[in-house]
């Protein structure tokens, strides 16, 4: 039996039940890093750097001797998503004014949503991106008042959950579910395997019966086809 330690430097519950699907021994080690966008920094180049930033430090807290990080066999996960409107990104509300901002800017509107993701085993780096297209259905003020309440708008990159039971946000999604969520599963999956690593099971299908979406782009990610 495969005896490959994992580590997933993330507090998200939501990126711990998704990785649980992979049924590999891992533990949870989060990683504090200043993600603040650089000038001139693309959606795209910044949540890949801000993966590969949570990694790293990780990895540092793991085995404070950098001479002997090569030494460490341990696999560190690190994942970054943001909220994207054209080229603006959209981060965590500093407030519920904030929060009922993005909404309100997000509402009835395509946007996507970019996630990094950054896979570290000795000194062995690689880093993926999955970007999602995600429609917003057309929800009312009163609406986003109820949700903001809540106070789940209030960690979430653009204000929103798309898994959020009561206010539903997204429209008819075609794209990585998981991937909205922080954690793209094939995209882990895919390179998992330059390290010759693979899940102990059906990892997509458990991703879709636990979302209860019918995944169409699966099988591009993980044949290595680009997916946009």
């Amino acid at each position: 039996m495969d005896k490959t330690k994992f580590i997933l430097a993330s507090n998200s519950p939501r990126r711990r039940q998704l990785f649980g699907l992979g049924g590999w021994d891992f533990t949870i080690l989060a990683a504090d890093v200043d993600e603040t966008p650089f000038a001139d920094e693309s959606p795209r180049e910044y949540v890949i750097r801000l993966a590969k930033a949570k990694a790293l430090a990780t990895q540092a807290r793991v085995c404070p001797e950098p001479r002997r990080r090569a030494e460490s066999d341990a696999v560190i996960v690190g994942s970054d998503t943001t909220v994207v409107d054209g080229n603006q990104i959209l981060g965590k509300p500093l407030d519920e004014a904030d929060a009922r901002r993005m909404l309100k800017q997000l509402r009835g509107r395509t946007h996507q949503v970019f996630t990094g993701i950054a896979i570290l085993r000795n000194d062995q780096m690689v880093a993926d991106l999955c970007v999602t297209d995600v429609p917003m259905r057309d929800y009312s003020n009163d609406e986003i008042e109820r949700y903001i309440k809540t106070g789940d708008p209030m960690d979430k990159a653009g204000a929103y959950a798309i898994q959020h039971p009561d206010f539903k946000p997204v429209d008819v999604l075609q794209g990585c579910y998981a991937g909205v969520m922080g954690l793209p599963l094939c995209h882990i999956l895919r390179a998992l395997r330059q390290f010759g690593l693979s899940a102990l099971g059906d990892v997509p299908g458990a991703c879709q019966s636990l979302l209860n979406y019918d995944c169409r782009v699966s099988p591009a990610v993980l044949n290595g086809e680009p997916v946009s």
